[in-house]
């Protein structure tokens, strides 16, 4: 919720800064303030021997990090292949995500990217109203979702 305001407040700022007196609104700085608020960082690509701790110590070198979190399925406990790691300051994870970004880990090249937040509904899957075909609605877990 904090992210949604912070970035409904820049957005309000570009366009009273720019749109209302003419000018363009400024995208560049609006795209980096959010790129670096963000101090939670999805990892794609691991390796299915990756766990959290040996995930913690291969950031831990860019900052203090917070949490490290290996997803699993919830039927097996095997990894699916992506996490999140958290750092206390932003400094940090901007840090990691250029560092880290491309580089191999446990055997595997990953991918490093500003985690996105998961949408604010409470209905993630399963049967949705009006779809009378029997598929699944709502949203699929995803590459950023947390």
């Amino acid at each position: 919720m904090a992210f949604s305001n912070k970035l409904g407040n820049l957005v309000r700022q570009g366009f009273l800064t720019g749109g209302v007196h003419g000018g363009p609104v400024p995208t560049t700085n609006l795209l980096t303030s959010v790129r670096y608020m963000s101090t939670k960082l999805f990892i794609g690509g691991l390796s299915y021997g990756t766990d959290e701790k040996s995930l913690k110590e291969a950031f831990d070198n860019f900052g203090n990090v917070t949490e490290a979190r290996v997803i699993t399925d919830r039927e097996t406990g095997r990894s699916r292949g992506f996490g999140f790691v958290n750092f206390d300051n932003n400094e940090a994870a901007s840090s990691a995500l250029e560092s880290m970004d491309g580089q191999e880990l446990h055997g595997r090249s990953i991918r490093v990217s500003y985690a996105n937040e998961r949408p604010a509904s409470g209905f993630r899957g399963g049967r949705s109203f009006g779809d009378s075909a029997g598929g699944y609605g709502g949203g699929a877990a995803g590459q950023n979702d947390y």
